[in-house]
C-alpha cells in the first residue's frame, strides 16, 4: 500500500504522492514612477445575486522620494561562479527544498553528478555507474575516460568550462550549460572529485565552494579509469533534508530505460534495462491491457514507442539528450502533430487530434546538439527549429506502421471512433447543462469570492490562484487580507460528495461541484482555466484531510490534466505559533516547534492551530501572500505542488480509498491513521 507514514497524513496524498515542501510563490514586482503614481481605490459593493462588483477611482498624487543609498563605483560587486551560484541557487537548481519534492534541489545536484556518468556511456565509455547514498552524502564512480587530470579542478569550479561545449568531444549530451557540477560544489558542505586516467589520479576537494586541497600524482596499481565524486549538500541551504530513495529511484530507471545496457549499482541494488523504452512502457501498464503490441521506432535522432489503452487520458513520458523533460515541450507538441497526421494520412480522414491521442500512451526521446531548455533544470525544450523535421519523420512512421500492420490499424480506428463517441455523448449531455448552468450563474456564484485579473488577461494574470476552503470560518480570515487583484476564494459548504465512480455528467447534477467547476472555468475544456493555481486550504484534523481527499478525487477523476501540468497544490499554513514579548515565530513543524521554544525560552507561549479559522485575518494575511524583503522564513505563502509519481497506481489506490468501504480499509484506518491525526 506505500509508504505508510505518508499515508498517516493524507489519503489521497499516497496516491498523488503530494510532494511535501515549502514551495515560496516569487515575489511581485513592483512598479515605480519618479513623479507621480496613480493610486487606486477599490470598492466592492455586494449585492444579493452578485459576488461583487468592482469600482476603481484613480486619483494623482506625489510620489514621496525613497531613500537610497549613494550610487556610484562601490555599488559595483563582482562575484566569481561559485560564490553566484550560493547567493541565488534558484538561478542554477530552481527550488531548495529538504527532499520531500522531486524537483527539490538536492535530486538536481545528484542529477548534475550522474548526467556526467551517463554522457560518458552515451559515448561508448563505461558500462557501469557505482551510486551510494548514506546519511545525506553522495558518492558517484563511473568507468568512463575520467576528466582531464590537468583540468579537473576548472571543471568542477569555474562556471562555463567544460569538454561539453566540444561537439567533437561529446555529441547530444545532457549537460551542456557548463554549470551543472559546478552548482553541486557550489551548494555542498563538502566536495570531493577525483579523476584516474592511464594509471595516475589528480584528486580536488572544496568546502562551500572554497577549495582546500588539490594534488595529482599516482593511482594504486589496478584502479580503472573513470570519474569519482563523493558530496553532502549543504545544510545551511537546504535545511535539515533527507533523500526519498523512491524518488531516487525513478530516477536512476530512468536513466536505465534511456540507456539499455547501463548497469547503475545503487546502495546494493541494480538498475538495468535491456529494452529501453519499451520496458518504460510495460512497467507503465503494469496490469493493464493495452490494445494492440507496443510499436517501436528508432531513427537517428528520434525515439519512441507507443500504444493505447481504454483510458481516455493521454500520457508521453519525454526525454531529450537522457534528460527527462517532465513539463514536455516542442518535441512534444510536434511528435503529437506528427502522430496525429500519420494516421490521418493513413485513413485518408480528418479525425481529431484529441480523438486520435486520447488513450495514447507514448515514451518519447529526441537527440540534439544544442537543445535549449526553458530553464536550468531543463524541464521543457524549447528548440523550435526541430518542429518540422519530428513531424515529418512521425508522419511517415505511423504512416508506414500502419500499413505493415492492418490489424492494429483496424483497432485503432475503432478506438478512435469509441473516443469520438465518447466525447459527443459527454458534449451532447453536458453542453444543454453547461448551458442552463452558465445562464443561471454567469458567474454570478454566491460561494466564489472572485478576483479581477484571471489568466485570460495575460500578464496581469500570471499569478491568479483560486483558493478552496472549507466553511465560512476559514473563508472569513482569508477575505479580509487577500488580494482582491488575483486572488480568489471557493467557499465548500462542507464535505462535497464523493464522485469516484460517477460520470462527468453528475459534475452538473451536483450543485457544489457544478459551480466549483464553473468557477474553474474547466466545464467545457481544461485549456480554459482562468487561474494559474488551485490551492486546496483544508484545516489539519482528520475532517479536513477527508475534505481534502474529496477535492483530490473530484480532480483526478475528471480534471487529471490539472494535477498534470502542475496547476494544483495545498496550501501549508503554520501548525504551532510561538511567541514572547517581543518576537513570534511561526512554526510547520513539531521540530521547527520545538527549535522556536529553545530559542524564545521555556516560558514563551505556544498556540496550537488546527483550523484556519483559528488564524485572524491579520495574522492570515502573512500566510497567503509571497514573502518580502526583510521578512522572517516563517513568513510568507507555502504551498505544496501536487504531482502523480507513478500514473498506473492512481485507479487502485483510488478505488481502496475512496471506492466501497471494505472491511480491509477500515482496518487499515483504524490502525494506520487514526492515532496520528487525532494527536
Amino acid at each position: 500500500m506505500g509508504e505508510e507514514k505518508k499515508t498517516k497524513k493524507s489519503l489521497l496524498e499516497m496516491a498523488s504522492k503530494i510532494e511535501k515542501t515549502e514551495k515560496k510563490e516569487p515575489e511581485k514586482k513592483a512598479a515605480t514612477k519618479t513623479k507621480k503614481t496613480a493610486a487606486v481605490k477599490i470598492e466592492l459593493e455586494k449585492k444579493s445575486d452578485t459576488v461583487g462588483k468592482v469600482e476603481i477611482t484613480k486619483t494623482a498624487s506625489k510620489a514621496k522620494p525613497k531613500a537610497v543609498a549613494e550610487y556610484n563605483e562601490d555599488s559595483i560587486l563582482h562575484l566569481e561562479g561559485l560564490e553566484h551560484i550560493r547567493l541565488r541557487p534558484g538561478m542554477y537548481i530552481g527550488s531548495l527544498g529538504d527532499g520531500t519534492n522531486e524537483n527539490d534541489g538536492i535530486y538536481i545536484l545528484l542529477k548534475e553528478g550522474i548526467d556526467n556518468s551517463v554522457d560518458e556511456y552515451s559515448q561508448g565509455f563505461g558500462s557501469r555507474i557505482d551510486v551510494d547514498i548514506s546519511d545525506g552524502r553522495v558518492k558517484i564512480r563511473d568507468y568512463g575516460r575520467g576528466i582531464p587530470l590537468g583540468k579537473l579542478e576548472q571543471c568542477v569550479s569555474d562556471v562555463n568550462t567544460g569538454a561539453k561545449y566540444n561537439n567533437s568531444v561529446f555529441k547530444q549530451a545532457i549537460g551542456m550549460n557548463g554549470v551543472g557540477i559546478k552548482a553541486t560544489n557550489a551548494l555542498s558542505s563538502y566536495f570531493r572529485a577525483a579523476s584516474i586516467r592511464d594509471g595516475k589520479m589528480a584528486v580536488v576537494e572544496y568546502e562551500r565552494g572554497v577549495k582546500k586541497s588539490s594534488k595529482i600524482g599516482q593511482a594504486k596499481p589496478g584502479v580503472k579509469n573513470g570519474t569519482y565524486l563523493e558530496f553532502v549538500p549543504d545544510s545551511q541551504m537546504f535545511g535539515k533534508y533527507a533523500f526519498n530513495m523512491e524518488m531516487v529511484e525513478k530516477r536512476l530507471w530512468n536513466y536505465a530505460y534511456l540507456n539499455p545496457g547501463l548497469l547503475i549499482h545503487c546502495n546494493g541494488k541494480d538498475y538495468i534495462s535491456e529494452n529501453g523504452l519499451d520496458d518504460l512502457l510495460v512497467n507503465e501498464l503494469g496490469g493493464t491491457n493495452s490494445l494492440y503490441k507496443l510499436f517501436s521506432y528508432k531513427g537517428e535522432n528520434i525515439s519512441f514507442v507507443l500504444t493505447h489503452t481504454a483510458n481516455l487520458d493521454k500520457v508521453v513520458f519525454s526525454f531529450v539528450n537522457g534528460q527527462s523533460t517532465e513539463d514536455g515541450g516542442t518535441h512534444v507538441t510536434s511528435f503529437l502533430d506528427g502522430f496525429a497526421r500519420g494516421v490521418n494520412s493513413f485513413f485518408k480522414k480528418n479525425y481529431d487530434e484529441k480523438d486520435i491521442t486520447s488513450g495514447l500512451l507514448c515514451a518519447l526521446k529526441i537527440g540534439i546538439d544544442n537543445p535549449m531548455f526553458t530553464s536550468q533544470t531543463k524541464n521543457k525544450l524549447g528548440n523550435v527549429e526541430i518542429r518540422q523535421p519530428i513531424i515529418q519523420e512521425t508522419q511517415l512512421a505511423v504512416d508506414d506502421w500502419l500499413r505493415h500492420n492492418p490489424e492494429i490499424a483496424n483497432s485503432l480506428e475503432e478506438k478512435i471512433i469509441k473516443n469520438q463517441k465518447a466525447r459527443d455523448e459527454i458534449n451532447t449531455v453536458t453542453q444543454k447543462q453547461i448551458r442552463e448552468a452558465e445562464k443561471s450563474v454567469s458567474l454570478k456564484i454566491h460561494k466564489l469570492k472572485d478576483c479581477r485579473y484571471h489568466l485570460q488577461d495575460g500578464k496581469k494574470g500570471e499569478n491568479s490562484m483560486i483558493f478552496i476552503t472549507e466553511g465560512d470560518s476559514a473563508t472569513g480570515s482569508m477575505v479580509g487580507c487577500r488580494d482582491v487583484e488575483t486572488q480568489a476564494i471557493f467557499s465548500l459548504r462542507g464535505k462535497p460528495e464523493n464522485m469516484y465512480g460517477r460520470k462527468k455528467t453528475a459534475l452538473f447534477e451536483n450543485e457544489e461541484l457544478k459551480n466549483l467547476t464553473l468557477s474553474l472555468g474547466v466545464q467545457k475544456d481544461v485549456e480554459n482555466l482562468r487561474y494559474d493555481k488551485i490551492v486546496i486550504a483544508t484545516d489539519a484534523d482528520n475532517d479536513g484531510f477527508h475534505i481534502r481527499n474529496l477535492v483530490m478525487t473530484y480532480l483526478l477523476l475528471f480534471f487529471e490534466e490539472l494535477i498534470l501540468t502542475g496547476h494544483v497544490y495545498i496550501l501549508e499554513t503554520p501548525l504551532f505559533r510561538v511567541r514572547n514579548k517581543t518576537r513570534t515565530i511561526y512554526c510547520y513543524s513539531e521540530e521547527s516547534r520545538d527549535k522556536a521554544i529553545k530559542e524564545l525560552g521555556k516560558s514563551a507561549e505556544t498556540t496550537r492551530f488546527k483550523g484556519l479559522g483559528e488564524i485572524s485575518p491579520h495574522e492570515f494575511g502573512q500566510f497567503i501572500h509571497p514573502r518580502k524583503d526583510g521578512e522572517p522564513e516563517d513568513v510568507g505563502i507555502h504551498l505544496t505542488p501536487v504531482s502523480i509519481q507513478t500514473l498506473k497506481n492512481v485507479p487502485q489506490v483510488l478505488e481502496f480509498y475512496m471506492g466501497k468501504n471494505t472491511p480491509e480499509r477500515r482496518e487499515f484506518i483504524v490502525h494506520h491513521l487514526a492515532q496520528e491525526i487525532d494527536a
